[in-house]
């Protein structure tokens, strides 16, 4: 994973490379691989925001509206669980790292794929 680590508002967070898109890989060799969030149950990858959403709330997720970095965010979170899913509002900006947090805290239901 390649970028900048950035502390902002008490929050440190990876901002990676923009030069590599949205990319994952575990270290060593070869550019890094675009990712994208597949759907498992349905085979879709996931292609915005909307759809993402609809799956969640499915899945028993809620929006929540509290907090999120000045409305910069979009955010789920589950009633049965202390999860928070926090997501930049700009589709475009959804990587990697954000990808792997819906599949943790789902994982019967998605899985991060390369494109």
């Amino acid at each position: 994973m390649s970028g900048v680590w950035v502390f902002r508002n008490g929050v440190v967070r990876l901002v990676e490379n923009p030069a590599s898109a949205v990319t994952g890989g575990t270290g060593g060799g070869g550019g890094g691989r675009r990712k994208a969030l597949l759907h498992t149950p349905t085979g879709e990858v996931v292609a915005s925001y909307a759809s993402l959403e609809r799956k969640l709330l499915g899945l028993g997720w809620e929006r929540y509206y509290g907090g999120g970095d000045d409305g910069k965010m979009l955010q789920f979170h589950k009633r049965s669980s202390v999860d928070l899913i926090s997501l930049p509002k700009d589709f475009g900006k959804f990587n990697s790292m954000q990808m792997y947090d819906v599949v943790v805290k789902n994982r019967d239901a998605f899985r991060v794929i390369d494109v």
